[in-house]
Protein backbone atom coordinates (compact mmCIF):
# COMPACT_ATOMS: atom_id res chain seq x y z
CA UNK A 1 0.00 0.00 0.00
CA UNK A 2 1.75 3.31 -0.95
CA UNK A 3 1.63 6.28 1.11
CA UNK A 4 -0.65 9.23 -0.05
CA UNK A 5 1.57 11.86 -1.70
CA UNK A 6 1.56 14.64 1.00
CA UNK A 7 2.37 12.36 3.63
CA UNK A 8 5.45 10.84 1.10
CA UNK A 9 6.45 15.13 0.40
CA UNK A 10 6.28 15.72 4.44
CA UNK A 11 8.44 12.73 5.61
CA UNK A 12 10.86 13.54 2.21
CA UNK A 13 10.84 17.18 3.32
CA UNK A 14 11.81 16.24 7.32
CA UNK A 15 14.39 13.47 6.33
CA UNK A 16 16.57 16.07 4.06
CA UNK A 17 16.02 18.83 6.36
CA UNK A 18 17.08 16.30 9.22
CA UNK A 19 20.19 14.78 6.76
CA UNK A 20 21.24 18.18 5.90
CA UNK A 21 21.09 20.12 9.42
CA UNK A 22 22.72 17.03 10.89
CA UNK A 23 25.37 16.98 8.36
CA UNK A 24 26.51 20.69 8.90
CA UNK A 25 26.31 20.94 12.27
CA UNK A 26 28.31 17.39 12.53
CA UNK A 27 31.25 19.66 10.98
CA UNK A 28 31.55 22.13 13.81
CA UNK A 29 31.22 19.57 16.27
CA UNK A 30 33.72 16.99 15.03
CA UNK A 31 36.26 19.62 14.38
CA UNK A 32 35.51 21.30 17.95
CA UNK A 33 35.62 18.21 19.81
CA UNK A 34 39.05 17.48 18.10
CA UNK A 35 40.45 20.79 19.47
CA UNK A 36 39.53 20.39 22.81
CA UNK A 37 36.79 22.84 22.63
CA UNK A 38 34.16 22.30 25.28
CA UNK A 39 30.58 22.16 23.07
CA UNK A 40 28.07 22.41 25.57
CA UNK A 41 24.87 21.43 23.14
CA UNK A 42 23.92 19.92 19.60
CA UNK A 43 20.54 20.62 18.73
CA UNK A 44 18.95 19.89 15.51
CA UNK A 45 16.33 23.11 15.08
CA UNK A 46 15.87 26.37 17.15
CA UNK A 47 14.10 27.72 19.59
CA UNK A 48 12.70 25.63 22.78
CA UNK A 49 14.21 22.14 23.31
CA UNK A 50 11.75 19.25 22.54
CA UNK A 51 13.62 16.52 22.96
CA UNK A 52 17.56 16.38 25.37
CA UNK A 53 19.51 14.02 26.37
CA UNK A 54 23.08 14.41 27.96
CA UNK A 55 26.11 12.04 27.18
CA UNK A 56 29.29 13.11 29.03
CA UNK A 57 30.20 16.86 28.75
CA UNK A 58 27.35 17.29 25.60
CA UNK A 59 23.28 17.72 25.57
CA UNK A 60 21.72 16.51 22.18
CA UNK A 61 19.04 18.12 21.27
CA UNK A 62 16.01 18.48 19.00
CA UNK A 63 14.37 22.15 18.90
CA UNK A 64 11.05 23.02 17.74
CA UNK A 65 12.37 25.46 14.50
CA UNK A 66 13.32 22.58 12.29
CA UNK A 67 14.71 24.90 10.25
CA UNK A 68 18.36 24.68 11.00
CA UNK A 69 20.74 23.61 13.87
CA UNK A 70 23.48 24.77 15.76
CA UNK A 71 26.19 23.85 17.96
CA UNK A 72 26.77 25.80 21.37
CA UNK A 73 30.68 25.92 22.26
CA UNK A 74 31.58 27.37 25.71
CA UNK A 75 32.79 30.51 25.83
CA UNK A 76 29.80 31.67 22.79
CA UNK A 77 27.84 33.89 25.85
CA UNK A 78 28.80 36.94 28.12
CA UNK A 79 26.75 34.87 30.89
CA UNK A 80 28.96 35.36 34.12
CA UNK A 81 28.21 31.12 34.91
CA UNK A 82 29.59 30.77 31.39
CA UNK A 83 32.93 33.72 31.57
CA UNK A 84 33.58 31.96 35.13
CA UNK A 85 33.54 28.26 33.40
CA UNK A 86 36.25 29.94 30.63
CA UNK A 87 37.98 31.27 33.21
CA UNK A 88 38.33 27.93 34.56
CA UNK A 89 38.73 26.23 31.95
CA UNK A 90 40.46 28.70 29.15
CA UNK A 91 41.81 25.74 27.01
CA UNK A 92 38.09 24.45 26.84
CA UNK A 93 36.61 28.05 25.52
CA UNK A 94 36.29 28.60 21.44
CA UNK A 95 36.89 32.17 22.70
CA UNK A 96 40.16 31.65 23.48
CA UNK A 97 41.02 29.33 21.21
CA UNK A 98 44.05 30.90 18.57
CA UNK A 99 42.38 32.38 15.17
CA UNK A 100 43.09 29.87 12.94
CA UNK A 101 41.32 27.58 14.98
CA UNK A 102 38.39 28.98 15.20
CA UNK A 103 38.76 29.41 12.23
CA UNK A 104 39.16 25.82 11.31
CA UNK A 105 35.69 25.28 13.40
CA UNK A 106 33.66 27.54 11.44
CA UNK A 107 35.05 26.57 8.27
CA UNK A 108 33.57 22.59 9.31
CA UNK A 109 30.21 22.97 8.76
CA UNK A 110 29.87 23.85 4.73
CA UNK A 111 33.02 21.81 4.18
CA UNK A 112 31.16 18.74 5.35
CA UNK A 113 28.41 19.48 3.36
CA UNK A 114 31.01 19.21 0.58
CA UNK A 115 31.77 16.24 2.04
CA UNK A 116 28.53 14.87 2.53
CA UNK A 117 27.69 15.54 -1.79
CA UNK A 118 30.83 13.79 -2.91
CA UNK A 119 29.72 10.56 -0.29
CA UNK A 120 26.34 11.07 -1.79
CA UNK A 121 27.02 11.33 -5.30
CA UNK A 122 29.95 8.32 -5.26
CA UNK A 123 26.94 6.24 -3.60
CA UNK A 124 24.51 7.01 -6.65
CA UNK A 125 27.92 5.69 -8.96
CA UNK A 126 28.43 2.67 -6.82
CA UNK A 127 26.05 1.48 -4.93
CA UNK A 128 22.77 2.68 -6.77
CA UNK A 129 23.93 1.54 -10.31
CA UNK A 130 27.14 2.64 -10.81
CA UNK A 131 25.91 4.68 -13.86
CA UNK A 132 26.54 7.86 -15.51
CA UNK A 133 25.24 9.49 -18.61
CA UNK A 134 27.76 8.35 -21.73
CA UNK A 135 29.96 10.57 -23.70
CA UNK A 136 29.50 8.89 -26.95
CA UNK A 137 28.45 11.14 -29.92
CA UNK A 138 25.07 9.66 -30.32
CA UNK A 139 22.04 11.70 -30.96
CA UNK A 140 19.34 11.92 -28.41
CA UNK A 141 16.78 14.04 -29.72
CA UNK A 142 16.56 16.14 -32.89
CA UNK A 143 14.65 19.36 -33.05
CA UNK A 144 11.97 20.14 -35.60
CA UNK A 145 12.64 22.19 -38.59
CA UNK A 146 16.41 22.07 -37.20
CA UNK A 147 19.46 21.34 -39.73
CA UNK A 148 19.51 18.21 -37.90
CA UNK A 149 15.95 17.51 -38.94
CA UNK A 150 16.47 18.67 -42.64
CA UNK A 151 19.71 16.48 -42.86
CA UNK A 152 18.69 13.57 -42.59
CA UNK A 153 19.69 13.19 -38.79
CA UNK A 154 17.39 10.79 -36.60
CA UNK A 155 17.83 10.10 -32.71
CA UNK A 156 19.84 6.99 -32.24
CA UNK A 157 22.26 7.79 -35.00
CA UNK A 158 25.89 8.10 -33.67
CA UNK A 159 28.42 10.41 -35.86
CA UNK A 160 31.42 8.49 -36.56
CA UNK A 161 32.95 11.28 -39.06
CA UNK A 162 32.89 14.81 -39.87
CA UNK A 163 34.58 15.95 -43.40
CA UNK A 164 36.95 13.25 -42.73
CA UNK A 165 38.03 13.10 -39.27
CA UNK A 166 36.97 10.65 -36.54
CA UNK A 167 34.66 11.61 -33.87
CA UNK A 168 35.29 9.86 -30.70
CA UNK A 169 33.17 11.62 -27.93
CA UNK A 170 30.05 14.20 -27.88
CA UNK A 171 32.38 17.16 -26.63
CA UNK A 172 34.12 17.10 -29.78
CA UNK A 173 31.34 16.82 -32.05
CA UNK A 174 29.83 19.67 -30.54
CA UNK A 175 33.21 21.76 -30.81
CA UNK A 176 33.19 20.59 -34.66
CA UNK A 177 29.78 22.43 -35.24
CA UNK A 178 30.59 25.48 -33.34
CA UNK A 179 33.41 26.07 -35.27
CA UNK A 180 32.25 25.33 -38.53
CA UNK A 181 31.29 28.96 -39.00
CA UNK A 182 28.33 28.07 -41.15
CA UNK A 183 30.02 25.56 -44.06
CA UNK A 184 28.24 22.34 -44.55
CA UNK A 185 29.35 19.44 -42.62
CA UNK A 186 30.00 15.71 -44.65
CA UNK A 187 28.80 13.38 -41.74
CA UNK A 188 28.96 9.49 -41.33
CA UNK A 189 26.63 8.25 -39.25
CA UNK A 190 26.16 4.87 -37.84
CA UNK A 191 22.46 4.05 -38.11
CA UNK A 192 21.56 0.02 -36.83
CA UNK A 193 25.06 -0.65 -38.18
CA UNK A 194 24.79 0.64 -41.09
CA UNK A 195 26.93 3.64 -42.28
CA UNK A 196 24.87 6.53 -43.77
CA UNK A 197 26.69 9.93 -44.96
CA UNK A 198 24.87 12.93 -44.69
CA UNK A 199 25.06 16.47 -45.22
CA UNK A 200 24.06 19.03 -42.17
CA UNK A 201 24.31 23.18 -42.25
CA UNK A 202 24.47 24.57 -39.01
CA UNK A 203 22.88 27.82 -38.84
CA UNK A 204 23.58 30.46 -36.14
CA UNK A 205 21.27 30.51 -33.45
CA UNK A 206 21.02 31.93 -29.61
CA UNK A 207 22.83 29.80 -27.28
CA UNK A 208 20.91 29.61 -23.68
CA UNK A 209 23.21 28.69 -20.81
CA UNK A 210 22.16 26.73 -18.30
CA UNK A 211 19.83 29.03 -16.43
CA UNK A 212 18.15 29.29 -20.28
CA UNK A 213 19.75 32.83 -20.66
CA UNK A 214 20.67 33.51 -24.62
CA UNK A 215 23.53 35.00 -23.78
CA UNK A 216 25.34 34.57 -27.34
CA UNK A 217 24.95 32.97 -30.65
CA UNK A 218 26.70 29.94 -31.84
CA UNK A 219 26.36 27.65 -35.17
CA UNK A 220 24.05 24.43 -33.98
CA UNK A 221 22.22 21.54 -35.92
CA UNK A 222 19.52 21.11 -33.39
CA UNK A 223 20.65 18.13 -31.98
CA UNK A 224 20.76 16.59 -27.82
CA UNK A 225 23.29 14.11 -26.57
CA UNK A 226 22.25 11.10 -26.22
CA UNK A 227 21.16 9.90 -22.33
CA UNK A 228 22.76 7.01 -22.86
CA UNK A 229 24.42 5.18 -19.82
CA UNK A 230 27.46 3.03 -19.46
CA UNK A 231 28.43 0.88 -16.22
CA UNK A 232 31.32 1.87 -13.74
CA UNK A 233 33.49 0.44 -11.15
CA UNK A 234 34.30 1.92 -7.69
CA UNK A 235 37.29 3.03 -9.16
CA UNK A 236 36.26 4.78 -11.70
CA UNK A 237 33.27 6.20 -9.21
CA UNK A 238 35.62 8.35 -7.48
CA UNK A 239 36.65 10.75 -9.55
CA UNK A 240 32.80 10.83 -11.45
CA UNK A 241 31.88 11.95 -7.75
CA UNK A 242 34.32 14.41 -7.73
CA UNK A 243 33.46 15.96 -11.05
CA UNK A 244 29.82 15.67 -10.10
CA UNK A 245 30.68 17.73 -6.65
CA UNK A 246 32.43 20.24 -8.41
CA UNK A 247 30.23 20.82 -11.75
CA UNK A 248 27.36 21.37 -8.97
CA UNK A 249 29.04 23.35 -6.85
CA UNK A 250 30.09 25.99 -9.96
CA UNK A 251 26.03 26.04 -11.15
CA UNK A 252 25.31 26.89 -7.45
CA UNK A 253 27.92 29.64 -7.67
CA UNK A 254 26.96 30.73 -11.25
CA UNK A 255 23.27 30.74 -10.35
CA UNK A 256 23.95 33.07 -7.01
CA UNK A 257 26.52 35.49 -9.04
CA UNK A 258 23.52 35.95 -12.34
CA UNK A 259 20.81 36.54 -9.35
CA UNK A 260 23.24 39.84 -8.20
CA UNK A 261 23.56 40.92 -11.33
CA UNK A 262 19.30 40.94 -12.21
CA UNK A 263 19.95 38.02 -15.27
CA UNK A 264 17.73 35.86 -13.23
CA UNK A 265 14.79 36.80 -11.31
CA UNK A 266 14.72 36.66 -7.97
CA UNK A 267 11.41 35.38 -8.19
CA UNK A 268 13.36 32.01 -8.76
CA UNK A 269 14.47 31.36 -5.28
CA UNK A 270 12.69 28.84 -3.02
CA UNK A 271 11.75 28.27 0.53
CA UNK A 272 10.85 25.30 2.48
CA UNK A 273 7.91 24.51 0.61
CA UNK A 274 9.59 24.56 -2.25
CA UNK A 275 12.11 22.18 -1.24
CA UNK A 276 9.74 20.19 0.27
CA UNK A 277 7.85 20.17 -2.74
CA UNK A 278 11.12 18.88 -4.87
CA UNK A 279 11.67 16.56 -1.98
CA UNK A 280 8.68 14.78 -2.54
CA UNK A 281 8.79 14.39 -6.06
CA UNK A 282 12.08 13.13 -6.25
CA UNK A 283 11.16 10.75 -3.47
CA UNK A 284 8.20 9.23 -5.58
CA UNK A 285 10.55 8.52 -8.34
CA UNK A 286 13.05 6.70 -6.56
CA UNK A 287 15.86 6.64 -4.01
CA UNK A 288 18.43 7.78 -6.43
CA UNK A 289 16.43 10.68 -7.76
CA UNK A 290 16.01 11.88 -3.79
CA UNK A 291 20.02 11.16 -3.28
CA UNK A 292 20.91 12.79 -5.51
CA UNK A 293 18.61 16.35 -4.49
CA UNK A 294 20.01 15.67 -0.81
CA UNK A 295 23.56 16.26 -2.54
CA UNK A 296 22.44 18.89 -4.51
CA UNK A 297 20.47 20.72 -1.62
CA UNK A 298 24.28 20.43 0.43
CA UNK A 299 25.69 22.05 -1.83
CA UNK A 300 23.48 24.56 -1.85
CA UNK A 301 23.95 24.84 2.23
CA UNK A 302 27.50 24.71 2.05
CA UNK A 303 27.98 27.86 -0.25
CA UNK A 304 25.01 29.83 1.16
CA UNK A 305 26.86 29.32 4.79
CA UNK A 306 30.05 30.41 3.17
CA UNK A 307 28.56 33.99 2.09
CA UNK A 308 30.21 36.60 4.11
CA UNK A 309 26.92 37.46 5.80
CA UNK A 310 27.23 38.09 9.56
CA UNK A 311 25.49 35.46 11.11
CA UNK A 312 26.46 32.93 8.66
CA UNK A 313 29.64 30.36 8.66
CA UNK A 314 31.07 32.99 6.11
CA UNK A 315 30.58 35.82 8.17
CA UNK A 316 32.14 34.47 11.02
CA UNK A 317 35.17 33.61 8.79
CA UNK A 318 35.08 37.40 7.43
CA UNK A 319 35.12 38.97 10.66
CA UNK A 320 37.93 36.63 11.51
CA UNK A 321 39.51 37.49 8.69
CA UNK A 322 39.57 41.40 9.91
CA UNK A 323 40.87 40.18 13.25
CA UNK A 324 43.88 38.93 11.27
CA UNK A 325 44.34 41.92 9.29
CA UNK A 326 43.88 44.13 12.48
CA UNK A 327 45.75 42.07 15.10
CA UNK A 328 43.16 42.06 17.57
CA UNK A 329 39.11 41.12 17.71
CA UNK A 330 36.73 43.74 16.74
CA UNK A 331 35.04 45.60 19.39
CA UNK A 332 32.49 43.85 20.93
CA UNK A 333 29.55 46.46 19.87
CA UNK A 334 30.71 45.79 16.39
CA UNK A 335 30.23 42.28 16.62
CA UNK A 336 26.84 42.86 17.79
CA UNK A 337 25.79 45.36 15.43
CA UNK A 338 27.16 43.11 12.70
CA UNK A 339 25.58 40.09 13.84
CA UNK A 340 22.18 41.94 14.05
CA UNK A 341 22.42 43.28 10.81
CA UNK A 342 23.15 39.73 9.48
CA UNK A 343 19.98 38.68 11.62
CA UNK A 344 17.62 41.01 9.95
CA UNK A 345 18.93 40.11 6.09
CA UNK A 346 18.45 36.42 7.22
CA UNK A 347 14.86 37.32 8.37
CA UNK A 348 14.31 39.65 5.55
CA UNK A 349 15.46 36.58 3.14
CA UNK A 350 13.21 33.96 4.91
CA UNK A 351 9.98 35.82 4.82
CA UNK A 352 10.99 36.86 0.85
CA UNK A 353 11.19 32.79 -0.03
CA UNK A 354 8.03 32.06 1.42
CA UNK A 355 6.21 34.85 -0.36
CA UNK A 356 7.63 33.12 -3.38
CA UNK A 357 6.56 30.06 -2.29
CA UNK A 358 3.00 30.80 -1.34
CA UNK A 359 2.94 32.92 -4.71
CA UNK A 360 3.97 29.50 -6.71
CA UNK A 361 1.06 28.00 -4.38
CA UNK A 362 -1.69 30.51 -5.74
CA UNK A 363 -0.57 30.21 -9.11
CA UNK A 364 -0.72 26.39 -9.30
Amino acid sequence: MSLPAPVVTGIAFLVALGVLVFVHELGHFAVAKRLGVKVLRFSIGFGPILFARRRGETEYAISAMPLGGYVKMLGEEDSEEEQAEVELQPERAFSTQRLGRRSAIVFAGPAMNFLFAFVAYLALFVAVGAEHPSDQPRVGGVSQGSPAERGGLVAGDRVLEVDGTAIATWEQLAKTVRDSNGATLHLVVDREGTRVPLNVTPELRPAPNLYGEETEEAYLIGIAASQDWERVGPLEAVPLAAKQTVSASLVVVQGLALMVQGRVPLKELGGPIAIASAAGQQARAGARYFVSLLAFLSINLGILNLLPIPALDGGHLALFGIEAVLGRPLRRRHREIAQQVGILLLLSLMVFVFYNDINRLVRG
